[in-house]
Formats: C-alpha cells, structure tokens, sequence
C-alpha cells in the first residue's frame, strides 16, 4: 500500500484523496488553512464522494508529517507549487505530483526544480490528466495509422463558473489566482490543458517541440482582478508543424476538443462527461469510441498513470516535468507575444 501526503485540502487536493483511497493508499491531508481541513471533512469529500473517508487523516500544514512518503502531491495554488515541490524533494518519495499550471508564468524556480529533481532520481509529475485519459491515449496510439500530421487544433472553452461552484467559498476571481494571469490564472493557465494537449499529440507524432508562439489575449481587469479570458495561439514546432490552441473561461456550454488532421485521416478527441475518440480515413469511413467515466475518474486514472510508471509498466512523458515546464514556456511566451505584438521564440530546455 503506497504512502501519500497531499498538500492543499481544496478541490483537487479532494479529488487525489479519493483517487488514492479508491487505489487503498494510505492518505495523509494537508493544509495550513484549519477551515478548509473543516470544509473537507463537512462539506466537499461527503457532499461529492456521499461520506468522508475517516482513513483519511487530516493535519494542519505546520504539524504534518515529514518523511516516509511514496508520494507527495502538491495541489496549491500556481504560485506555491514550485517552492513546496522543492520541500517535498527534501522529504524523499519516490514520486511527486504538482498540479497544472507548474508555476506562474514568470517561471520562478521552475529551472532550479528541474534540476534538483534529476540530480535526486525522483520522479516529478505536473497534472495534466486529460493526457493520460483514455481518449487521449487512444488517439495517441492511432498516430501511426494516419501519417504524417499537416496540422493540429486543440481547444479548452468553457466559462469557469463550474470552478467556482466546486469553490463555494469563493466569490469570485479575484478571490483567488483564478483571476490573476500573473499568479497562473485566468484562461491561459487555468486552461492550459489545451497547449498541454497540443504538445503531448505533437510530440507523439514526431513533430517536436513549440519553438515559435505568436498570441492575442483578451485581458479583463475588474476591480482586484486581472486576467485573460480568451487566449489565442499560433504554434510552429521545430519540424515545421503548424496548429492553433484556443483557451478561454467565457464559452457556455463548454467545448473541449483536439483534431489532428493528417495525410491518411484524422483524428477528434472530445472532452467531457464523457470522452470521446472519433477518428477517419483517407476514404470518408469515420468511427466513434466512447469512454464513460466521472470527474473522479479522471483523478483515477492519473493515479493509475503514476502507479505504472513507478512500476516500470510505463513511461513518463505525459504527465513529465519536461512536458510541464514546456507547457509553461508556451504560456510566458504567450503573454510576451500578446504584450508586444509579436512572434515569440523559445529556447529548448537544456
């Protein structure tokens, strides 16, 4: 039985808890907050899972245990993950998992945590779990079959007023680095699952990383808040594919869909209360796979991704800190682009 401490008792650190009771890991719950430890066990575990788990066991941040964990999972806000990641590789676990977006786009930290987490052998996730849901993986290994990709769209939208009902205790935007672009808010970071998306397909087809961005943002500002409501990308990989990455928290219902069109056929996926794979040849005859699954599942599955990798049966790719970090790098590419009207180039990581 895996060992976990989670740090960050709000929605997401209540969604790992699950998972990783439904897998029969031992959990160990953090926050510094007493009250969201109080709403864990009153409100958000028993209201979404029917009861609270009392396996589960709940500690303020300061008295937590240190040590003898197989994962830490770090599911703070953008601007904490990379100084608590450097904690928990102190700790020594085998794994740890931060939460999307890695940092914020200033990217503080983020090269020194890289380099620690390879000088130290731990494996570090960033948690993009669309990427290891099965319709993902399902297109990801139909690559092959189509030929080469001439292009790729990828596309988040969806209004986020779904988060904050997940955050009664929330107002509203500015109540949280939700609504701050520069603390990893806003639909540039809150949605970045679709330039994770994006990067994951392309690389998997052999087209390389995002070398060239060029962005248009649309920023709100709004009494404490400040943030990007629709992000607009322009991608160039360094193999020459071109695609497009919308991302935005206005879009009612929301839409969240990649394409990959290529050679021999195409390839749809579609993101919601279930996933869909639909995918065609170069003759016009189409086939749909349906995945059913819950919100929770999505957590399960990520869990499961890590649990495999630790043992071998898979590889990291992606859920990596490599591919989170590239990630990032796209989204301070293209705040840079959006601000100085633009194309912005990146320099692969060393």
């Amino acid at each position: 039985m895996r060992k976990v401490k989670i740090l960050g008792a709000g929605s997401i650190g209540n969604h790992l808890a699950n998972a990783s009771r439904r897998l029969g890991w031992d959990v160990v719950l953090c926050d510094r907050d007493p009250a969201a430890l109080e709403r864990t066990r009153n409100e958000i575990y028993p209201a979404r899972y029917g009861a609270f788990d009392e396996a589960i066991a709940l500690h303020e941040a300061g008295d937590a245990p240190r040590g003898g964990f197989d994962l830490v999972f770090v599911g703070t806000p953008p601007e904490s993950h990379v100084p608590l990641a450097l904690q928990a590789l102190d700790e020594g676990p085998r794994a740890i998992l931060v939460e999307k977006p890695l940092c914020a786009p200033d990217m503080e930290g983020a090269d020194k945590l890289r380099e620690l987490a390879a000088r130290s052998g731990i494996e570090v996730f960033v948690g993009y779990n669309h990427a290891v849901g099965r319709a993902a993986r399902f297109a990801r290994e139909r690559l092959g079959a189509i030929g080469p990709i001439e292009t790729l769209d990828v596309e988040f939208r969806e209004h986020w007023g779904g988060i904050f009902a997940a955050h009664p205790w929330l107002s509203g935007p500015e109540d949280s680095y939700l609504g701050h672009w520069r603390q990893g808010g806003g639909a540039s970071g809150e949605h970045s699952h679709a330039i994770h998306l994006w990067l994951d397909l392309a690389h998997a087809a052999g087209a390389g990383g995002v070398r060239a961005v060029t962005a248009t943002l649309d920023y709100v500002t709004r009494g404490a808040a400040d943030y990007d409501r629709l992000c607009l990308l322009n991608l160039e990989t360094e193999r020459g594919l071109c695609g497009r990455v919308v991302q935005d928290v206005v879009t009612s219902p929301p839409r969240k869909w990649a394409r990959v069109q290529a050679e021999r056929g195409f390839l749809e996926v579609g993101i919601g209360a279930s996933d869909v794979a639909r995918h065609g040849d170069a003759e016009g005859t189409v086939h749909e796979e349906r995945f059913e699954k819950t919100r929770p599942d999505d957590f399960l599955e990520e869990l499961r991704h890590i649990d495999d990798v630790l043992e071998g049966r898979a590889n990291n790719e992606p859920l990596s800190l490599a591919r989170g970090l590239e990630a990032m790098q796209v989204v301070a590419a293209a705040h840079r682009s959006a601000r100085e009207g633009r194309r912005v180039t990146i320099e692969p990581a060393d």
